[in-house]
């Protein structure tokens, strides 16, 4: 039986839904927990992002969509999960098929204990005679799968939840302001009315809604969903309210200082799913561009795209979506997701065209732009007047007559969220809180100006009681320019407007943070010690939401890298190695580390371009630097690594930059990016992977991912990276494990292909050599960096023709039978291609028959012939010397492009003599050796 009192339940009780699964019953006034009902998570999706990704927004099921076969950047679909589901069964125009299931049930809880008293759903009920009256909540499941006929393979599969609560038609009348952060659990709680936070509470996970109980059911009541630094930046230090531990002191009046916030879209992980989530930012958080993340190494194609002039696109009906031009994506390191996006663009379709009108869908609300004097401030006092004729009951904006410049707001941007952004920047940043709102009155220049002297006034007191700001800069105060009429506000007396402005003031002084703003002649511009840099000038950002500025130090132009608190202890690993490993000419240059609450900072030097463009850019000013020379550079300063036992393990092309000119015009390569290295301690040889896999997918060597690793990784990582590295640049672009979806299996399978250097040539089989044993799937089959310094690929015309002398010149006395000469002339028929004298010019076999006589099938007799006419070069005849060309470069290409085995053959038979001092420069590589 379902019989039972009334329901009882406090005024003060908040429901508060996290993404973790997770109902919490909490205390209205302070935020408190009071029981919480667990449950599946709101999103359940598949662990490993592929391509293409569906990112599901957790607060209304909203999908967004990220890669394809193009390879294409951040989009939002028309259609949610509960639409999908409830017009399923249905087929895409490329033969995806759509199947859904729709699951209600209802948890019956007692509303002191939170304790779960039974479940009803279609698949089961356990009877109940309630003797106290309990809650009835209804929450949601859908489940969506999409299948592949052509492939056969099942393409994705969500499970979204949602609990039944209507939005409550009460809200107007609702005296707080909900605030949440879109990338972890934090929920700070206003008084609308008198502008007081009354508390901030971390719930652990991300609030995707929140919940009032009103007539005997749930209701939900709005939240504002801020960018985790702009919910902190927004807000005040409070001796009230431990959780709130920072403080800027830059901080001043929004309406002044026309501080805006920004629509945007937050890409986080929670466990072990990717979700997205609408969001608002303030201007000094870095945003993805739209429709980019970061270079691929393959690069995009947008071949056959067709886009309108506003940007959007259209699809008949298909999941496989095309794309603005120019758009990609890099999906081969997850982490490289997470952040803040611009807003993405709605693909249209024409799959889902009827919905039922009781099922709730995402809108992309259409809102005016505001004048550059007015700020969000400004939208609020216009927009929350009840007798605004702009505002109808129903809470939607109406469209103004003029016809003004549109942007794009986030899902459900509605009249609510614009009052709660007004709320939150007003009342969070410290701005003007004795401002009352009332009836909508005409407008009088007297009250106008009334208006602006007291802002004024405020201001100026503010100022008598900030500190003084570096460098002894500080902020003008602006007079609020006039707007549009927003109707008459009836202002406190100045006294008590005053005194709370100082207690809020007062409040915020305790421990000034280092990080400000210069508004003098930068206003974007964070000054951070000796650190400075502009938030909006954006180098690149990496894994776990690092992001890269371009700044200052000491009017130095530098690299700022800024991380976040999650990989603070990961901070003094980096500087540390920065500090012992910077000496050397080709690896990054590190200045200082500075920190303030938020986040730490690392001064590296600026350099200006990454290798990826050196390689794929046409464009690319290289000069002078050839490949090989870059190549040379880079192994260098990887050499200088490994004898200070530290071992790099994400050495790729982003991570092996291009310095800019010096004062002579020269560039070099230096590698960079040392957050995943390791130093080896106490002699140790390797390191162990319990602390998870380092590196990049498709740039990780074998051993690092296997299973049961026969031993732990050494050094060798790095150079199977390396080598991965030299055939991308010596091929232009190309991978030696193929593309990026089967590149980490094949590396796994040793399976590799150097189809570029496939060619019997000299260069191309010195290159395929070096290359081959650098990747090897055995890392102690790997050479170490100074053997792969002084391999022939690195060798001069000029070193190439002093070894082919002093080889001649070490053989010459030797036996036929002895040991040297056997090792040289084994397999010799295929280096001479069976008689060398049938390959060389007639001028020169002439010339070569005045004097001895020469085995044409003989490897030793070929490197004799070289010397000789070397020796004796400027007596040959004219012919024979245009024949041969100049020393060094001529004469060497003359014979490496005649017998393109002739060097490495040579060199590997010589190795027997390695430890003779004759042969260490070209087998050992001394002080001070490049290898050249």
């Amino acid at each position: 039986c379902l019989k039972g009192g009334a329901v009882t339940v406090p005024e003060t009780l908040l429901f508060i839904s996290t993404l973790d699964g997770n109902l919490h019953a909490v205390s209205k006034s302070t935020g408190d927990i009071k029981w919480t009902l667990k449950d599946d998570p709101i999103l359940q999706v598949p662990v490993y992002v592929a391509e293409p990704a569906f990112l599901p927004d957790p607060n209304d099921g909203s999908l967004y969509i990220l890669g394809g076969k193009n390879k294409e950047g951040l989009m939002k679909l028309p259609f949610t999960i509960p639409e999908l589901v409830q017009s399923s069964p249905c087929r895409s125009s490329d033969g995806v098929l759509y199947t859904g299931k729709k699951q209600d049930t209802w948890f019956i809880v007692d509303p002191k204990s939170g304790e779960k008293q039974t479940t009803l759903s279609t698949e089961a009920w356990d009877g109940l005679c309630p003797s106290s009256p309990l809650l009835y909540i209804g929450r949601t499941q859908y489940v969506i799968t999409m299948y592949d006929t052509k492939s056969r393979e099942l393409r994705w599969n969500a499970t979204f939840s949602d609990y039944s609560a209507p939005l409550c038609e009460e809200c107007y009348h609702y005296k707080m302001a909900h605030f949440a952060s879109s990338g972890d659990g934090l929920v700070v709680t206003l008084d609308k009315e008198s502008g007081e936070v009354l508390w901030a509470q971390n719930y652990g996970s991300p609030v995707v809604g929140i919940y009032m109980w009103h007539q005997d059911s749930l209701r939900r009541v709005p939240h504002l969903n801020l960018a985790m630094e702009t919910l902190r930046y927004l807000t005040f230090h409070s001796q009230d309210i431990p959780l709130l531990k920072w403080s800027y002191q830059s901080v001043k009046d929004f309406t002044a200082t026309k501080t805006q916030l920004l629509p945007a879209l937050y890409v986080g992980k929670h466990a072990a799913s990717f979700y997205a989530l609408t969001s608002l930012v303030h201007s000094s958080v870095a945003l993805v561009p739209q429709g980019i993340t970061l270079a691929r190494i393959d690069g995009p194609t947008t071949d056959d795209v067709t886009m309108r002039e506003s940007g959007e696109c259209e699809i008949t009906p298909s999941t496989d979506v095309k794309y603005p031009q120019g758009s990609i994506t890099s999906l081969h390191n997850q982490w490289f997701l997470i952040g803040h996006h611009e807003l993405p663009p709605v693909v249209h379709t024409t799959m889902l065209r009827a919905f039922p009108e009781n099922l709730r869908k995402t809108t992309e609300t259409i809102i005016p732009r505001a004048p550059p004097a007015r700020t969000v401030f400004d939208d609020f006092l216009a927009l929350s007047s009840p007798e605004d004729p702009a505002v109808r009951s129903e809470g939607q904006v109406q469209p103004d007559p003029a016809p003004r410049e549109q942007v794009e707001v986030y899902p459900e941007a509605d009249i609510w969220d614009l009052v709660l952004a007004g709320v939150g920047t007003a009342l969070l940043g410290g701005g003007v809180l004795f401002l009352l709102l009332t009836k909508l009155q005409k407008q009088h220049a007297v009250q106008q100006q009334q208006l602006e002297q007291q802002i004024l006034l405020l201001q100026q007191q503010q100022e008598m009681l900030l500190p003084s700001r570096v460098s002894g800069e500080r902020v003008p105060a602006e007079p609020v320019e006039p707007g549009p009429s927003w109707g008459s506000v009836v202002q406190p007396s100045q006294s008590s407007s005053n005194s709370s402005l100082l207690k809020d003031l007062a409040n915020g002084m305790d421990s000034p943070d280092p990080a400000v703003l210069v508004a003098a002649k930068e206003p974007d511009v964070i000054v951070v010690g000796k650190v400075s840099f502009n938030p909006k000038d954006v180098l690149g950002h990496g894994a776990g939401g690092t992001f890269v500025f371009r700044g200052q130090f000491d009017g130095r132009n530098v690299a700022v890298k800024r991380l976040l608190p999650e990989c603070f202890h990961l901070v003094d690993r980096e500087v540390q190695l920065l500090r012992e490993s910077d000496e050397h000419p080709h690896v990054v240059r590190y200045f200082c580390t500075e920190k303030d609450k938020q986040f730490h900072y690392i001064a590296i030097e600026l350099c200006s371009a990454t290798l990826q463009e050196y390689v794929e850019s046409p464009s690319f000013d290289r000069r002078n630097l050839d490949p090989v020379s870059l190549l040379r550079q880079t192994m260098s300063g990887l050499a200088h690594l490994h004898s200070l036992s530290i071992v790099h393990r994400d050495l790729k092309p982003c991570n092996i930059l291009i310095s800019v000119p010096n004062r002579h015009g020269q560039i070099r390569a230096v590698i960079s990016d040392f957050g995943l290295c390791k130093k080896l301690q106490g002699g140790r040889q390797s390191f162990s992977l319990r602390s998870g896999i380092p590196g990049t997918e498709g740039w990780i060597a074998p051993e690092v991912l296997q299973e049961a690793p026969k031993e732990n990784p050494t050094c060798a990582v790095d150079i199977f990276s390396a080598g991965c590295v030299f055939y991308y640049v010596v091929s232009g672009g190309q991978h030696p494990f193929g593309d990026s979806l089967r590149r980490q299996a094949n590396i796994l399978s040793g399976s590799y292909q150097l189809s570029y250097l496939q060619e019997e040539a000299h260069d191309k089989l010195v290159a395929q050599e070096l290359i081959v044993a650098m990747i090897s799937p055995e890392p102690q089959c790997r050479p170490l960096a100074p053997m792969v310094l002084v391999h022939p690929f690195f060798w001069s015309q000029e070193k190439q023709l002093q070894f082919f002398q002093d080889v001649s010149d070490r053989i010459e006395k030797e036996p036929a039978e002895g040991p040297i000469v056997s090792a040289l002339e084994a397999g010799g028929r295929a280096v001479v291609r069976t008689n060398w004298r049938m390959h060389i010019s007639l001028p020169l076999q002439t010339d070569l028959r005045k004097f001895r006589t020469y085995k044409g099938g003989s490897v030793r007799d070929l490197l004799r012939a070289m010397r000789n006419k070397k020796h004796h070069y400027h007596e040959l005849p004219a012919d024979v010397r245009a024949a041969l060309g100049s020393i060094p470069d001529g004469f060497v290409q003359y014979f490496t492009s005649r017998f393109p085995r002739l060097l490495l053959h040579t060199h590997g038979a010589m190795r027997v003599c390695a430890h003779e001092r004759l042969f260490h420069s070209y087998y050992s590589q001394g002080p001070g050796d490049n290898g050249k």
